[in-house]
């Protein structure tokens, strides 16, 4: 497993928190999700041999969120 922590743009609610959790959960290899509205960030625990971190965050960017690098 690894778990990867990225700073996201455009949350600015729970409507948000939620539309990333549901986009993240629903690719393979996902385990676990926390998105935090209070730091902006979204911790993802995933399987690498299933899915990588550019998959990981084109999910989040496909459910209207920016990835800040």
């Amino acid at each position: 497993m690894e778990t990867i922590t990225l700073a996201v743009g455009g949350m600015t609610c729970s409507g948000c928190v939620a539309s990333i959790g549901r986009a993240l959960a629903a690719k393979q290899g996902v385990v676990d999700v926390d998105a935090s509205l209070e730091t902006g960030k979204v911790q993802v625990q995933f399987d690498a041999g299933s899915i990588d971190r550019d998959s990981v965050e084109a999910a989040i960017e496909a459910a209207g969120f920016d990835v800040l690098r």
